[in-house]
């Protein structure tokens, strides 16, 4: 006991112990909310050149931690490094998003290697380095990656945005998404295992594209996918948790919580709580859901639904987050109050 103890609380939740009080973290709490990180992100001429400097990335990391006695820090990078590293040139449009050379346009798909791209990779290594020196022995560090079928949806249709010429191509060329999937396995389970040899004491797979998928879909692109990568992430020696987060699931996060090997499961905003406990494993740490809007509107909104948060979770290893990543209109005095709330103090 005294050895789980002294574990960040992150680390004691993910081990199935459940804490009077959860640990908190905030998806992207490193961002656009906070007015030093706006200016902190005017000092690269890219956004893929802020993610690739291990200097401001890891100024980014520490920012909201400086702020809010946060229980975990996490990797600040971006799901799309890796088709960058596998040579798809990945640009940011200012107010738009991601954009790449779509596949569905290419007659031929063709990729680097593995080995070469983790080299390309290698200043977000030296991040995770450097933020496991900088954070408390308290604080968990998250590596993360995004699920293979929302990378492979960039990839294949050049940005975000409706799915529906990803889900095309899927019937379209069966055998060619198929093989993307496989490299975005390896390539993403590699990735990991880097980050967790570097200090990762954890790590997320944000599969934030899992939403309108028929089952036998579903089943084929983000549970066989998902399943694949914690198995090859295992069989490359890396035991730490995983936190899988398949927003918009619905009904099918069951299969995906007692099919894909995932430690916890990141629950979004529109599951309830109820639900989430029926269907995953007894005893799987559970992540979530608090709305984003409510750091925006703040008040008596954010108290109320922070609490009812709190109720609904509380009979199970819990870690408070959102449904979904923090908005850039969020205010940080409300981020302020809401760490408190779960504190108690």
């Amino acid at each position: 006991m005294a050895d789980r103890e002294s574990l960040p609380s992150l680390l004691r939740v993910l081990a199935g112990e459940r804490l009077e009080k959860p640990p908190i973290w905030i998806m992207r709490q490193a961002g656009r909310y906070l007015p030093e990180y706006r200016e902190l992100r005017t000092r690269a001429k890219s956004f893929l050149d802020f993610c690739y400097s291990p200097a401001l990335a890891t100024e980014a990391v520490m920012q909201p931690l400086r702020r809010f006695p946060l229980d975990a820090a996490i990797l600040f990078s971006d799901i799309l490094v890796i088709p960058d590293a596998l040579g798809r040139a990945v640009s940011f449009v200012e107010g738009e998003g991601p954009r790449l050379r779509p596949l569905v346009e290419e007659e031929e798909w063709r990729f680097d290697e593995p080995e070469r791209a983790l080299q390309r990779l290698s200043a977000v290594y030296e991040t995770v380095e450097r933020i496991k020196r900088a954070i408390p022995k308290d604080v968990a560090l998250i590596g993360f990656c995004g699920g293979p079928w929302t990378v492979a949806t960039y990839m294949l249709q050049g940005k975000g945005g409706d799915k529906d010429r990803s889900r095309r191509a899927v019937y379209e060329r069966p055998e060619d998404v198929d093989r993307l999937l496989d490299v975005l396995v390896e390539m993403s389970a590699q990735h990991l295992a880097k980050q967790v040899q570097a200090g990762a004491d954890c790590v997320q797979i944000f599969e934030s594209w899992s939403e309108g998928l028929p089952p036998a879909l579903f089943q084929r692109l983000i549970i066989t996918p998902t399943r694949n990568l914690v198995r090859r992430l295992r069989d490359l020696g890396v035991t730490v948790p995983v936190i899988g987060f398949p927003r918009g699931a619905g009904a099918m996060i069951e299969a995906y919580a007692n099919e894909t090997g995932v430690t916890a499961l990141g629950v979004d905003t529109q599951t309830p709580a109820d639900f989430a406990f029926k269907v995953t494993p007894a005893g799987m740490a559970l992540q979530g859901n608090l709305d984003p809007q409510t750091l925006v509107v703040g008040g008596e909104a954010l108290e109320r639904a922070a609490r009812d948060v709190l109720l609904a979770f509380k009979s199970a290893p819990h870690i408070f987050n959102l449904g979904h990543g923090i908005t850039p209109d969020a205010s940080p005095e409300n981020v302020a109050h809401l760490v408190r709330l779960v504190k108690g103090v």
